[in-house]
């Protein structure tokens, strides 16, 4: 798949099953996300593989983050079950650092474009991902359980897997509510 395709194209896959990606597909999709925009060459990312019996322990400090957070019920069922929904979840933290010319939040984006980047990698290698956040990216317990710091920040859980359905087509959207030129 050419580049221009796959970003034209770009699809959340919410279905995922066996096989995650592995061997040199992972460290494609490692690689993809540290060329993410830079400024300063801070590599402003952290990158925490989930997989395996480690779903259970992450979904534990999902829900002991749900409880704290006082959430309902369906809430907390969904923190139990949600990092089953993939065998594989990659925990992207923004690793900030005081810089005189990179301020924090260049640093967060860049994380997140590290985020795309690896879900962009996953897809055209023939796997399937999705971005997904909540609450859970901005509770202690959660950032404390991937050894965030202070000033750091989650920007995201890319979970990573074979899609069981392929996503559906999109129509191309209209650009022009979008686009001025100055």
């Amino acid at each position: 798949m050419d580049a221009l395709t796959l970003l034209l194209n770009r699809r959340s896959a919410s279905r995922l099953t066996e096989p995650a990606p592995a061997g040199d597909v992972l460290q494609n999709i490692i690689h993809a996300g540290m060329r993410a925009p830079d400024h300063g060459t801070l590599e402003p990312w952290r990158f925490i593989i989930v997989e395996g019996e480690a779903r259970h322990r992450f979904a534990q400090v999902l829900l002991q983050a749900a409880i704290e957070e006082g959430k309902d019920e369906a809430i907390q069922e969904k923190s139990k079950t949600g990092p089953l929904r993939a065998p594989m979840i990659i925990v992207v933290v923004a690793h900030c650092t005081e810089h005189p010319k990179v301020p924090r939040w260049e640093q967060i984006a860049s994380a997140s474009c590290a985020v795309q980047a690896m879900q962009m990698a996953a897809v055209a290698q023939g796997f399937g991902g999705i971005w997904r956040s909540g609450f859970w990216t901005e509770n202690n317990i959660v950032k404390d359980a991937f050894g965030c710091r202070e000033q750091d920040e989650i920007v995201g859980f890319l979970y990573l897997g074979t899609p069981q359905v392929q996503p559906a087509k999109v129509k191309a959207p209209d650009t022009a509510p979008f686009v001025s030129y100055f």
